[in-house]
């Protein structure tokens, strides 16, 4: 057993994620959010859905290939992602679905802990380790939790250092976002330089001089997460790869997505 700083992280992620739950009416939850005009119980059912396909394959491999293979054999019918979760999880909703994901989810942080720091676990995807599996559900959790601020009208809570985890998986990402759009991956791998909290600076591929990437490190994590457009952002973006990265940068696993239009994702007014 060994004790992971990301297992922790996740936890706080949804722990703040939970609190911003707990500000919904009950009639928030059906509201559709500007992602993809899903709800909030699409949302939190996406989240949760997730949650138990890591647990089944942090605690039970055989159980997770036959829940792959069930997804497949469903989205193989035309159904899309929502849809296929919606038809397992429909009748789930609400502060039921909050509870039953808060559930889960504990137990995906108490089987990733028990895990040795080497371990590799399956996933829809290439096998990954279990500290990038568990930065993964981090990222989940945070990169969703956007939509549901921006319909409700809030603004996030301060950014705390475990936003870097999210920001190093936007940079290990690089070449992925390349050849998920089919494209070729470039040779040049951009500078990266984010102001973190707390004053921190976080740098990566410092050797680099000809692209650049610079600014708030909330920003680069909603760009990389495909929660905002670049455009809509402050950072600095400086050479041809670097504007082609971020401009289809995605971080998660998958098939290709396409970034939000410029314009398409911001905070929503409250009467």
């Amino acid at each position: 057993m060994t004790s992971l700083q990301q297992v922790s992280d996740l936890a706080a992620e949804a722990d703040e994620f939970d609190r911003l739950l707990a500000r919904l009416q009950p009639g928030d939850w059906a509201r559709p959010t500007q992602f993809k005009h899903w709800t909030v119980n699409d949302i939190v059912q996406h989240l949760h859905w997730g949650d138990r396909l890591a647990l089944a394959s942090a605690t039970d491999e055989s159980a997770f290939a036959a829940l792959m293979a069930d997804i497949q054999a469903r989205r193989a019918t035309g159904l899309s992602r929502v849809e296929e979760t919606r038809l397992r999880l429909g009748d789930l909703t609400g502060a039921a679905l909050r509870e039953r994901w808060r559930t889960t989810l504990r137990k995906l942080c108490d089987a990733l802990a028990a895990k040795p720091a080497d371990a590799r676990l399956k996933w829809a995807g290439p096998d990954m380790g279990v500290r990038m599996f568990t930065t993964a559900r981090q990222m989940e959790v945070w990169s969703h939790a956007q939509a549901i601020y921006d319909l409700l009208g809030l603004d996030r809570p301060p950014p705390s250092p475990r936003l870097k985890n999210i920001a190093e998986i936007g940079v290990r990402t690089f070449g992925w976002s390349f050849r998920v759009h089919g494209r070729p991956v470039p040779e040049t791998v951009p500078q990266v330089r984010l102001d973190g909290p707390n004053g921190e600076s976080w740098n990566w591929n410092e050797a680099t001089m000809t692209d650049r990437i610079a600014g708030d490190a909330v920003a680069f994590c909603q760009v990389v997460t495909q929660t905002r457009n670049i455009a809509d952002t402050t950072l600095t973006v400086e050479g041809a790869v670097a504007k082609e990265w971020m401009s289809i940068a995605q971080c998660f696993a998958g098939p290709p997505e396409t970034p939000p239009a410029k314009g398409t994702r911001f905070r929503m007014k409250t009467s």
